[in-house]
């Protein structure tokens, strides 16, 4: 493919569909990568795997390191939202155990003050 872009985190790849394909800092090579302009520049043609195809998303993420195996089709990772609503979740959990009166000696303490 083609390098269209070159970000922080990552590089954009043309690979002759109509979406380009990330490859992540992580992948552009076995040695640890501190600026992705050091490894790709744009308008650089380079050899690329797909790793995973979310197509609900519409992103493709790619790989430089050609010895990558592709992850199996049903151990998918947590998505994004699904941890933002988990997180959500618990913000509503500890709101509501905060609302509910404790029964340790520091709150009958409080209620003998408040008479």
């Amino acid at each position: 493919g083609v390098v269209t872009n070159v970000a922080a985190f990552g590089a954009f790849v043309d690979i002759g569909v109509h979406q380009d394909g990330l490859v992540h800092i992580s992948a552009l090579s076995s040695t640890f990568v501190k600026d992705p302009h050091t490894v790709v520049k744009a308008g650089q043609v380079v050899k690329v795997k797909v790793l995973e195809v979310d197509v609900k998303r519409q992103r493709i993420a790619l790989t430089m390191r050609l010895s990558d195996s592709a992850p199996q089709a049903g151990s998918k990772p947590e998505q994004r939202g699904d941890r933002q609503d988990a997180k959500r979740l618990n913000q509503h959990q500890s709101r509501n155990q905060a609302a509910a009166p404790a029964n340790n000696a520091m709150a009958a303490a409080f209620a003998k003050l408040r008479g």
